[in-house]
C-alpha cells in the first residue's frame, strides 16, 4: 500500500518540475529516469558493500555515479551538464541490461536550469532500491497523472475498474496474459496480484514456488504502439519484481510478426481513435474495416485460445453503431465468444474524458454452453461521477463480479437476452433495445406508445432569437430557460427534454414554446393525457437511460420505439389521475412553503454589532479524511448537509489510527457547520447537537463554534440568515466563487441583544417555524411516497 511519506515525495518532484515541464507526461518520464538512475547507483552501492564490484557506473560510465550529482563540490551548472550529458549517454552503456537501456532510449533532460534540477535529484536521494516492496504502488500513483492521450484515443483506465475486470476474467498462474495495447501496463499488473492473492496461504503469493513466478513473468506479454509507454510499462513491470518483462513496441494492428501468437487470457483497453483515412491493416483481420476499435475488438477475439477468456474496454460505435463493420464485428462474438456486456457510466474516465464505455466479456468454452447474453448496467462504482471522482459508498461491482462468477443475478443490475432476439434486433448489442421488453410489466394491457400518442419536436430557437415575452421557452433541461413573445403549445403539454437532462419529463397547463425537446401527446380516446404524463414520469431513470451520444447527450422520439405502457380502462385512468393530482396539490403546497421560508431576524439598533469571529471561540476547517468500511470515527461530508438538517446517511468512516484527529476538530454541542467548497452546496449551515460522541468533518466543512457571549441557538438563527444572505446577494455557490475561506466568515457583521433572555426569545421563534418547515417536508415525503406506490401498482403484476 502506498504510504503517506512516499507519496508526498512524489508530489513534491510534480511541484518542482511543474515550473518547467507543465505537462504530466513529461514530468513523469523525467522522474521515471531519475528514479531508475538512482536505483542503478543503489544496487551498485549495495555490491560494492558485499565485496563486490560496482557494474552499472564502471569504466567510463564511473564519472557519471550518482555521488557525483550529490557532491557538494559540484556547482548547479556543472551538475546540469553532467546529468544532462549522463542520461542520453545511458543507452549507450553497454554494462547496462537491455531493459535499462530502453528505458533510457531517447532520453534527455529537457531544461537547463540548475536551481531546479538540484532541488528535483535531492527529492529523488529520497528513494532508495531497498524499498522495492513499496516502490511499485508509488510509481503507479506516479503513473496516474499521465491523464489523456486524447491525439490517440487513449485515456488512463481507473485502477479499481481494471481490477475489477481482472476479478471476472479471472486468470491463472499457468495461464498466458496479453494486453495488446498496454499503456502503463495496469492490466498485467493487476493480473499478476490477482494471482498472487489466489495463491496465498499465510503470506501474499506464498503457495507460489520459484518456477512458478518464473512461469507467470513469461507468461505476461504486453504490446504498445508509443516507444514512451513501452518504457512506462517495462518501469511498471521492473518495479513490481519482473526482472526480463515481455513488453515489447508493436503495432498490433498493422504487424503480422505476432499474428501466429494466441492467448489464454486478453485484457486490453485499446484506444478508440482512428487518423483521417483510417488505419490501414493487413489483410488477415476477419472483420474489414478502418476503425482502430473495431480492429482491435476482432484482433482480441481471433486471438484467444479456444478456451479462451477476455476483457475489452469499447466505445459506444462497437454495441450499437449500424455500420456493417460493426454489425458483423458484433455477429462474430456472439457467435463465438460473447458471454455479456457491462455499460459503464459516461463519467468513469473523468476528469480526463466524459466517453461512454461498455465492458465486453469474452468466454469462447462458456459461449458455447449458453443461450443468452448477460446485459448488465453499472450505476455507481464507488465514485460519483464528477470531475474529482471522490469516493462515494454505493458500489455495484462486487455484485457484478458476483454476477459472472457465482451465477448470482442481481436482477436490479441485471437482465438476460436470448442470442435469437439479438440476431432479430440486427445483432445490436445496445441494451436500449431490450431494457424497455424485459423490464415493463403490468396486469393491465400492455401497449406500444407509439400506438397511441404522436410525438412532435419543437422549434429551434435561442435566446438571442427569441423576442421579449412572457411565454415558458422549454428547452434542454428541467427549468424554464427563457421567456418568448410567442407559444407552439396550448392547453395541457407533456413535454421530453432532447439534450441538457436528456430525457426530462414534464407537464405545463400554460401556453408555452417548445424548442429543444418534444411533445408526447394520446391521440386516442383510449389515453388520458394526464395518466399518460404520470406513467412516463413514473418510467424517468428508464428514459433517462435512453440518452445517446458522448459529448452532447441526447433523447429523441425515435428512442421510444420499444416503450410499452399500461392501458387501464378510462375509468381507472380517470381515478388514477384524480388521486394522484389531489397527492401531488398536497406536495405543491409545502413545496412553496418551503421555497418562501426565511427566518428573519428584526435587528434593533441598539444591539452590539460585532464580527462574527468576536463571538466565537473556533472558526476551523475539518478533516482530511482517510476512509474505511468500519470501526473508524464518522467523519460529515458536504451532502450530509441539507436544509439546515446534518444527514447522517450519507457520512463515512475515518481510520483514526492511520491519521490522528486534533481535539478541537471533534464536533462540541451546537458547532454550527457552514459548506465552504461546491458550485450549489456553499453556504448551507446545520447545527450539531450531541456530547463525546467523537464525531468530525472533512475539509470542505467549516466548523463555527460560539463562545460564552452569545446563545448557542441564537447564534445558528444568525449564522443561517447571515451566511446564506451573503451567498444569495453575490450569486456565489451557483455560478461565481465556490469558497467561503475562515477569514471571511469571521468578518461578517452580526448583531445580538446583550440580554440571553431576549436571545432565547427571538432563538424559540424561529425554532417553531424550523418544526413547522420539518412538518412540511415530512408530508411531501409522505405523499411522494403514496404517488410511487400508486404508480407501482400500475406497472406490478
Amino acid at each position: 500500500m502506498l504510504d503517506n511519506e512516499t507519496k508526498r515525495r512524489i508530489n513534491s518532484l510534480r511541484d518542482i518540475l511543474v515550473g518547467k515541464l507543465p505537462d504530466p507526461k513529461a514530468q513523469v518520464e523525467q522522474i521515471t529516469n531519475a528514479l531508475i538512475y538512482k536505483f542503478m547507483n543503489d544496487m551498485d552501492d549495495e555490491s560494492v558493500s558485499m565485496g563486490g564490484k560496482a557494474t552499472y557506473f564502471s569504466g567510463k560510465f564511473q564519472n557519471y555515479s550518482w555521488k557525483k550529482f550529490m557532491d557538494t563540490k559540484t556547482s548547479g551548472v556543472e551538475k546540469v551538464s553532467l546529468y544532462s550529458e549522463a542520461i542520453e549517454q545511458m543507452y549507450n552503456n553497454e554494462n547496462l541490461p537491455e531493459l535499462f537501456r530502453e528505458i533510457f532510449k531517447n532520453s534527455f533532460l529537457p531544461f537547463k536550469d540548475a536551481s531546479t534540477l538540484n532541488m528535483f535529484l535531492k527529492e529523488i536521494n529520497n528513494f532508495n532500491y531497498s524499498h522495492s516492496e513499496k516502490l511499485g504502488d508509488a510509481f503507479e500513483y506516479l503513473l496516474s497523472f499521465m491523464g489523456s492521450q486524447g491525439d490517440a484515443g487513449q485515456f488512463r483506465t481507473p485502477r479499481h475498474i481494471i481490477d475489477f475486470i481482472v476479478e471476472i476474467v479471472n486468470p491463472q498462474k499457468n495461464e498466458t496474459i496479453l494486453d495488446p495495447a498496454c499503456g502503463t501496463a495496469g492490466f498485467l499488473i493487476s493480473s499478476y496480484k490477482h494471482i498472487l492473492k489466489q495463491n496465498t496461504k499465510k503470506n501474499l503469493g506464498d503457495s507460489l514456488s520459484a518456477s512458478d513466478r518464473k512461469k507467470i513473468g513469461e507468461n505476461l506479454n504486453g504490446y504498445d504502439i508509443s516507444p514512451d509507454m513501452v518504457k512506462m510499462s517495462l518501469v511498471n513491470m521492473y518495479l513490481h519484481k519482473f526482472t526480463n518483462p515481455k513488453i515489447n513496441e508493436y503495432d498490433t494492428l498493422s504487424s503480422q510478426d505476432n499474428w501466429n501468437d494466441y492467448h489464454d487470457v486478453i485484457l486490453a483497453n485499446p484506444p478508440f481513435f482512428s487518423p483521417k483515412g483510417g488505419i490501414m491493416p493487413h489483410n488477415r483481420f476477419g472483420v474489414r474495416s478502418t476503425k482502430a476499435e473495431v480492429l482491435f475488438v476482432d484482433y482480441i477475439n481471433e486471438h484467444l485460445k479456444p478456451n479462451g477468456r477476455a476483457g475489452i474496454i469499447v466505445p459506444e460505435g462497437i454495441v450499437s453503431s449500424t455500420g456493417q463493420a460493426y454489425k458483423q464485428l458484433r455477429k462474430k462474438l456472439i457467435e463465438n465468444s460473447l458471454i455479456g456486456i457491462i455499460s459503464l457510466p459516461a463519467g468513469v474516465f473523468n476528469p480526463y474524458a466524459n466517453v461512454k464505455t461498455s465492458i465486453l466479456i469474452l468466454d469462447k468454452k462458456k459461449s458455447k454452453t449458453i443461450k443468452k447474453i448477460l446485459f448488465v448496467k453499472v450505476n455507481n462504482d464507488g465514485f460519483d461521477l464528477g470531475a474529482n471522482r471522490t469516493e462515494i459508498e454505493d458500489n455495484d461491482l462486487p455484485n457484478i463480479i458476483d454476477c459472472f462468477n457465482k451465477d448470482k443475478k442481481d436482477k436490479s443490475l441485471v437482465f438476460e437476452v436470448d442470442k435469437g432476439k439479438i440476431i432479430f434486433e440486427d445483432y445490436s448489442l445496445n441494451p436500449k433495445d431490450y431494457i424497455e421488453k424485459t423490464i415493463n410489466k403490468s396486469s393491465f394491457e400492455l401497449i406500444n406508445i407509439n400506438e397511441l400518442v404522436d410525438f412532435k419536436r419543437g422549434e429551434t430557437i435561442t435566446k438571442k432569437t427569441s423576442q421579449e415575452g412572457d411565454i415558458p421557452v422549454i428547452a434542454g433541461g428541467k427549468k424554464v430557460s427563457y421567456y418568448h413573445s410567442k407559444s407552439n403549445r396550448k392547453g395541457f403539454t407533456i413535454t421530453v427534454s432532447s439534450s441538457g437532462d436528456a430525457g426530462y419529463v414534464s407537464c405545463h397547463n400554460q401556453p408555452i414554446f417548445v424548442s429543444d425537446a418534444f411533445t408526447v401527446k394520446s391521440n386516442s380516446k383510449k389515453l388520458n393525457d394526464k395518466f399518460l404524463f404520470y406513467v412516463l414520469k413514473s418510467k424517468q431513470k428508464m428514459i433517462f437511460d435512453m440518452q445517446t451520444g458522448v459529448a452532447q447527450k441526447h433523447v429523441y422520439p425515435k428512442n421510444f420505439k420499444n416503450f410499452t405502457i399500461p392501458l387501464p380502462s378510462n375509468k381507472i385512468q380517470n381515478q388514477i389521475v384524480e388521486e394522484l393530482d389531489s397527492y401531488q396539490k398536497i406536495i405543491d403546497g409545502c413545496n412553496q412553503v418551503i421555497k418562501n421560508y426565511k427566518p428573519l431576524i428584526d435587528i434593533n439598533p441598539s444591539w452590539e454589532t460585532v464580527e462574527l469571529g468576536e463571538v466565537t471561540e473556533l472558526v476551523k476547517r475539518g478533516i482530511t479524511p482517510k476512509y474505511i468500511e468500519n470501526n473508524g470515527t464518522i467523519v460529515l461530508n458536504q451532502r450530509c448537509i441539507r436544509d439546515h438538517s446534518i444527514l447522517y446517511e450519507f457520512s463515512r468512516k475515518h481510520n483514526h489510527n492511520e491519521k490522528k484527529i486534533s481535539l478541537d476538530k471533534y464536533l462540541q454541542n451546537a458547532d454550527v457547520l457552514v459548506n465552504s467548497t461546491g458550485v450549489g452546496t456553499l453556504g448551507r449551515v446545520a447545527q450539531f447537537f450531541g456530547e463525546n460522541n467523537k464525531i468530525t468533518v472533512d475539509s470542505h466543512i467549516t466548523i463555527v463554534r460560539p463562545n460564552k457571549k452569545i446563545f448557542e441557538d441564537y447564534f445558528f438563527g444568525l449564522s443561517m440568515i447571515m451566511i446564506e444572505d451573503i451567498i444569495s446577494k453575490s450569486g456565489e455557490g451557483s455560478t461565481g466563487q465556490t469558497e467561503l475561506s475562515r477569514e471571511r466568515l469571521s468578518k461578517i457583521k452580526v448583531s445580538f441583544p446583550k440580554s440571553f433572555d431576549e436571545q432565547k426569545k427571538i432563538s424559540e421563534k424561529i425554532r417553531l417555524e424550523r418544526e413547522f418547515i420539518y412538518n412540511n417536508k415530512s408530508l411531501i415525503e409522505t405523499f411522494t411516497k403514496k404517488i410511487e406506490d400508486k404508480l407501482g401498482k400500475i406497472w406490478s403484476n
